[in-house]
């Protein structure tokens, strides 16, 4: 793909914004931390924004979501909010959120009525998880990852990057963002169910018609690190052609570094807004990670800077 446009690197503090959202705990079911943390970072960072949003949120009718409508949309960008994690059962006995791949050893956290957790995970002889911790937790305990966010020249790795970095895109594009709408929704790891009520809302008061999944993917055989953001033309689930190759034609026209994606497995957000009531259109794009839901995702620093170049232009001119 070209290379003809010269992306520049985000500040470093805007590492440490995504530092921060790394570290928030947030399940899938208990995106609530997460809404809470960008209302606040919002309040204050909206000051400097282009546009001011009207934020649109409410346990009755959005539950654990979060709408930020700037000017006249037509484009939605969706970023989900949880991550994937465990839940305390019995005796010891841990349930996947969603599907975690780590290893014995692996340092998890939480917190529950006796106090704060920091227990290691355990599998037995036929791969059941539990957890090992001086006393027992109480049952419906959610535990994540320990985070160990690290920078270097190249690349950021830590747990959650799937999807904090989606949301990182999503606060980022804000800053600039005239028209569209920007959700953040809950449950995608663990089966989904937040994205056919926001689609219903924002279609019925706004119109509005397409929309950008803003996640990770993953690096494969033809989707390489360092290369530039995925555009996928399908997963498990296959978005309509015509608007897929609109994305296409544009990143082309503006010399917009990309690679371009074609899988049978994975799904998003989109799967949602396909099977829903109402006619979306809609691409994943994304950055490509490498160990995927391990404690160690890992992305190329270029692949965030064109994700976030690509959706800017998109925002403006879909």
């Amino acid at each position: 793909m070209p290379r003809n446009k010269k992306i520049e690197s985000p500040a470093e503090s805007d590492f440490r914004l995504l530092k921060q959202l790394c570290e928030v705990h947030a399940p899938s079911g208990e995106e609530f931390a997460m809404k809470d943390f960008l209302l606040t970072y919002i309040s204050k960072a909206k000051k400097s924004w282009k546009t001011q949003p009207v934020i649109i949120h409410g346990e009755d009718e959005f539950q654990d979501c979060l709408l930020l409508k700037f000017g006249k949309p037509r484009t939605a960008v969706f970023a989900h909010m949880d991550s994937i994690g465990f839940t305390v059962r019995y005796f010891n006995q841990l349930l996947p959120i969603g599907s975690p791949e780590a290893e014995m050893g692996t340092k998890l956290v939480g917190h529950d009525s006796k106090g704060p957790i920091e227990c290691e995970l355990e599998y037995d002889k036929e791969n059941h998880a539990f957890y090992r911790f001086g006393r027992p937790i109480d049952r419906g305990t959610s535990l994540t990852y320990k985070i160990d966010f690290r920078e270097t020249k190249q690349y950021i790795q830590s747990a959650y990057l799937d999807n904090r970095l989606g949301v990182y895109v999503a606060l980022k594009i804000a800053e600039t963002l005239k028209d569209g709408v920007i959700a953040f929704s809950c449950w995608e790891e663990h089966g989904g169910g937040a994205v056919p009520y926001l689609a219903k809302y924002m279609h019925e008061q706004w119109g509005v018609r397409q929309a950008l999944i803003a996640d990770i993917t993953w690096v494969s055989d033809g989707v390489e690190p360092g290369k530039g953001v995925a555009i996928s033309m399908r997963d498990r689930n296959i978005p309509r052609k015509k608007y897929v190759e609109r994305i296409i034609h544009l990143a082309h026209k503006h010399k917009l570094e990309h690679q371009l994606e074609v899988e049978g497995m994975g799904s998003s957000d989109g799967r949602e807004l396909q099977t829903s009531a109402y006619p979306f259109d809609w691409c994943f794009l994304g950055a490509p990670q490498q160990y995927p839901h391990t404690p160690d995702e890992k992305v190329h620093k270029h692949d965030i800077k064109t994700m976030i170049t690509l959706y800017t232009l998109l925002m403006k001119e879909l």
